[in-house]
């Protein structure tokens, strides 16, 4: 068991995708055993400064890896193209929405870190605040997405899956509503968030009920980890608007180690393979 353990691990690290998580999780994690052990410290020494560098390098690594990433998105925005023809329409338009943003993401990234580099000659700042803004949007795109899906298979209470409340209510007051009632139930499910289908219109089979609770269980873990990094991003970007600026290092490594560990957890449930 140890020894499969091991060998799943190893083979998880000579992929790119699996080192990145690997990468992301560790630093946010020196990030935030940095920044509770510096506490208020503006400039801490000591361990708590040997944890934040490490998680500053580590970071400024990720970066530089991102460099190749334009032709995986590339080559995955090409093939989802505007989506599967039986997938929900919005769906479908968020996730395109969200593959431009992508998209656009990258090549923002790669002149704000040239500029930092000194390879090109323009304000790295309003680079990095633009890669922010888009990496933000993507993320809230995603946000809806997974709530539209979620909106989506509530109809499947019709076939008496859930145990719902019966009153009416809004689609948003509807996503939440399925949101707060499956938080409890958050296991053991391998399904990504890029790889959907609605069970709206299959019978009432033990395997088909099985799917749908998996499918929602996956939309709420994706929910969880994309809020805890769309709260990041917001705090990256420049100062005044909502939050930004304002999180100490602590909770930012918070965040971002919950999103990082719930990325490895869908990842080792499903075998996420998803080019971004």
């Amino acid at each position: 068991m140890a020894a499969g353990a091991l060998s799943g691990l190893v083979a998880a690290l000579e992929t790119h995708r699996g080192r990145d998580r690997a990468v992301r999780a560790l630093c946010y994690g020196c990030q935030l055993a940095g920044g509770a052990l510096a506490g208020p410290q503006a400039s801490p020494s000591g361990l708590p400064g040997r944890l934040l560098a490490v998680s500053a390098e580590l970071s400024a690594c990720r970066t530089a890896l991102r460099l190749f990433d334009d032709l995986a998105m590339l080559s995955y925005s090409c093939s989802y193209g505007l989506g599967p023809k039986d997938e929900d329409g919005l769906v479908r338009a968020l996730s395109v929405l969200c593959n431009v943003a992508n998209q656009l993401y990258y090549p923002c990234e790669h002149l704000a870190w040239a500029a930092d580099a000194g390879i090109i000659r323009t304000r790295a700042q309003k680079w990095w605040t633009l890669s922010t803004g888009l990496w933000a949007l993507s993320l809230l795109l995603g946000i809806l997405r997974s709530l539209r899906i979620l909106c989506q298979l509530r109809k499947l209470r019709q076939h008496k899956w859930y145990d719902y409340p019966p009153w009416t209510c809004s689609s948003f007051n509807t996503a939440l509503l399925v949101l707060i009632c499956e938080l409890s139930l958050v296991v053991n499910t391998g399904w990504t968030i890029t790889h959907v289908t609605f069970a709206s219109n299959r019978t009432s089979s033990p395997q088909s009920r099985k799917e749908a609770k998996a499918q929602v269980k996956a939309e709420v873990l994706s929910i969880l980890a994309q809020v805890a990094d769309l709260s990041n991003a917001i705090h990256w970007l420049p100062p005044g608007f909502l939050w930004a600026g304002r999180f100490p290092p602590w909770l930012v490594g918070l965040l971002g180690t919950v999103s990082s560990l719930i990325g490895i957890y869908q990842a080792s449930r499903g075998g996420n393979t998803e080019a971004v």
